[in-house]
């Protein structure tokens, strides 16, 4: 079987990397692996690219990637930063030559049909995404041959999902791992983890620290971490991380 792949499109927490306004060093330094669009990958499988939330930025990360089309995208969850790209979205469906389904739970179901409500009106002319719902829970689901295990996470008072496929796992937005979801982030060769900043502990996120002592509880052999703020400079704190722990940047591609 050919290797499955996947691109992370986006490492910035909400308000991206640099952020408007801030003359720190790390939003001002250029360093390439310090500029950080909003948080998401992309799986690019044998049958089609599956596709992890739709950031604002999402025409950027696909022209920048030369990524083409998603034949479908699941969400984790339906914050703006994660989900308001939507509408770029637009021209897959005729390339894919259908509706493009969204892998989604119900409650993120419910926040598309608000936000985007002129995507679902009977008869309205112009060109608007074509879109399809496939709901999902905290059960396995296939999707382009691939079996997707959701992840049920805490983020803050919030649900999200991380998703595992085969030895990868990915699981942003994260403040605290359910003891229900362990067991099936055992045997990771690959996570992927919310780590906001260093140490100073935020209660929606998980701190670079945190984020370490996971990847050493559940012995993954490598830990990528990712939804990064300014408080992390990647020119200064990726060379001093244990091996086996390195920071995520836009364009980071792994194979598993």
């Amino acid at each position: 079987m050919p290797p499955r792949r996947l691109i992370v499109l986006g490492c910035g927490t909400s308000v991206g990397v640099p952020m408007i306004g801030c003359g720190c060093r790390v939003c001002t330094g250029g360093h390439p692996r310090n500029s950080r669009t909003r948080s998401s990958v992309i799986f690019q499988f044998e049958a089609g690219n599956l596709l992890i939330d739709t950031t604002p930025e999402l025409r950027i990360q696909f022209l920048r990637e030369r990524i083409p089309v998603a034949h479908a995208v699941a969400y984790t969850h339906y914050h703006v930063d994660h989900l308001f790209g939507l509408d770029d979205v637009r021209t897959f469906p005729h390339q894919i030559g259908g509706p493009l389904p969204l892998y989604c739970t119900d409650e993120v179901e419910a926040v598309i049909r608000s936000a985007f409500s002129y995507a679902f009106e009977t008869g309205r002319g112009g060109f608007l995404p074509s879109l399809t719902f496939e709901r999902i829970d905290h059960r396995p689901f296939h999707v382009l041959g691939e079996s997707v295990v959701p992840i049920p996470l805490e983020h803050a008072h919030f649900n999200v999902l991380g998703f595992r496929v085969g030895d990868l796992a990915y699981c942003t937005d994260v403040s605290r791992i359910p003891d229900a979801s362990w067991p099936l982030l055992a045997g990771l060769d690959v996570l992927i983890l919310d780590a906001l900043r260093p140490t100073r502990s935020h209660n929606s996120h998980l701190t670079v620290e945190e984020a370490i002592a996971i990847g050493q509880r559940l012995n993954v052999k490598r830990l990528i971490l990712t939804h990064m703020s300014h408080d992390i400079d990647y020119e200064t704190l990726n060379p001093s991380l244990p091996q086996g722990v390195e920071l995520a940047y836009d364009g980071l591609t792994i194979e598993f």
